[in-house]
């Protein structure tokens, strides 16, 4: 490394956030940006370890000491080199990636790692803005046609590494515009979406066609396309969310945290939403149940909405705030996370199990909830019901956060007959082949539910895979 005291000598130094009175007021993006200097000096406390448990965490392999030590001798456009070599997307990383090297970084052992994401987001940014990211077409095309189903992070990932390989692409998109989860999912004030439409001209000029409002399944059948592509990958996935069967569901009010993000996705990119099928948190009182990363980004959608109270349940227990001692570094850290959106105002509980819902003229009005408790039995967590714990709690808008089950079966993948596994998502075999042949399957709807950086490891994995199956083809 170019500087093997900066560890000792710099003091970490996060970009910070947009002060919290300014930005509950839009949907700009929260996280603020260093100047070079300090960006380049943050580098510089990259130490060098002899195991770089920090490329060991990340899903994607980045080569994260290199294109530290690149950055910190300012040379911006090898850096971006380094890291493209494995990564198609850092700009959408760089800004959403829970950074799981970052909990690897053996300087993290004493709570300072290296600003790892933030790093890469600045590479990113700079070699866009010095126009080192350009359009650069295959030389040789191969004379095959591959269909990616679903723009997701894992199709757009396939995609762009099937059509590096020289094979004719087209990326289908249900939707009106491509980008699936990272645009419809993920709120504006995380990713600004045009970094989405920025990578998609770039993909676009580079040969790949992107077909979007085409539902394979329904506009177009699976087995149509089998007819005429070479190869199909489905990307579409995991979208079916997990339901509360519990009294009082029917109630209105009452939505799916997807339906609710993806709806003000659309209204912030100037989509018309007729008044009675508007899901807003203004002037309410907001419940969210699950407390993962979707149900803290219902509640800063919430707040931005002009909610009256947001309240967020989990019905596992409180996370510890340091590491526990069967969670040791340098694995991914299981603590309190507390989110941009949390530090907005946010009443956060744990522990609450929910019993039902209750109404008035068909309205939600209250969840009735109890508290619960938790042991380990045998290696197994098991809970029991607090006695004389329940509670009402005043909400008139909730939303389910709680995670989602598997892909959507209806349509596409009812009609192709493709196999499923044991937990309803997309059977693959090694070579991420499902039962039916040449149709390849990548991402969350042969993994289930998973990080978008996991998604864009599988998109590339399933690209490999399917160039090598076309190439033995040929």
């Amino acid at each position: 490394m170019g500087d093997p005291k900066g560890f000792l000598e710099i003091k970490s130094k996060p970009a910070g956030m947009r002060p919290i009175y300014e930005r509950t007021d839009d949907y700009s993006e929260v996280e603020q940006v260093l100047n070079s200097e300090d960006r380049q000096l943050q580098a510089s406390r990259c130490m060098d370890c002899g195991i770089p448990f920090c490329h060991w965490g990340c899903p994607v392999d980045n080569l994260i000491p290199e294109w530290n030590d690149l950055l910190y001798r300012g040379d911006w456009k090898g850096a971006s080199e380094r890291l493209h070599s494995t990564n198609n997307f850092p700009e959408f990383t760089g800004r959403i990636c829970p950074a799981p090297c970052e909990h690897s970084c053996v300087l993290n052992i004493d709570g300072s790692p290296v600003t790892i994401r933030e790093n890469e987001a600045a590479i990113v940014e700079k070699a866009f803005a010095e126009g080192y990211i350009r359009p650069n077409p295959p030389q040789v095309r191969t004379g095959k046609k591959v269909a990616v189903i679903g723009s997701g992070p894992a199709g757009m990932a396939a995609a762009d590494q099937l059509n590096r390989t020289g094979h004719m692409v087209t990326l289908f998109e249900k939707d009106r515009k491509a980008g699936g989860l990272l645009r419809y999912g993920i709120p504006d004030f995380k990713l600004n979406k045009h970094i989405i439409d920025r990578r998609l001209k770039i993909m676009m000029a580079e040969g790949i066609e992107i077909l979007t409002e085409t539902e394979i399944g329904k506009e177009i059948s699976g087995k149509e396309l089998l007819k005429k592509f070479d190869a199909l990958c489905l990307t579409i996935g995991a979208m079916h969310p997990r339901d509360l069967s519990i009294d009082g569901r029917e109630l209105d009010g009452i939505h799916f945290a997807m339906d609710y993000l993806t709806q003000q996705n659309k209204v912030n990119d100037g989509a018309y939403v007729a008044y009675d099928n508007r899901i807003t948190a203004e002037n309410r009182h907001v419940l969210v149940i699950g407390g993962g990363d979707t149900g803290s980004d219902c509640v800063g959608t919430a707040t931005r909405q002009g909610a009256k109270s947001v309240t967020q349940i989990e019905i596992l227990p409180k996370p510890p705030e340091q590491r526990s001692a069967d969670n040791p570094w340098p694995y991914y850290a299981k603590t309190l996370k507390t989110s941009t959106s949390h530090e907005e105002g946010c009443e956060r509980r744990w522990s609450l199990s929910t019993l039902r819902f209750l109404g008035m003229q068909q309205r939600v009005t209250h969840a009735e909830v109890q508290e619960v408790a938790w042991e380990q039995v045998n290696g197994n967590h098991k809970m029991h019901v607090v006695p004389g714990s329940t509670e009402k709690i005043d909400a008139d808008l909730i939303l389910l956060a709680m995670g989602f089950v598997h892909p959507v079966h209806e349509g596409l993948l009812t009609e192709m007959e493709i196999g499923l596994d044991s937990r309803r998502n997309i059977q693959v075999n090694p070579e991420m082949l499902t039962n039916q042949e040449k149709v390849f399957a990548a991402g969350d709807a042969a993994s289930g539910a998973s990080l978008v950086v996991t998604a864009i490891a599988s998109g590339r994995r399933v690209a490999r895979k399917i160039d090598d199956f076309l190439s033995s083809d040929t």
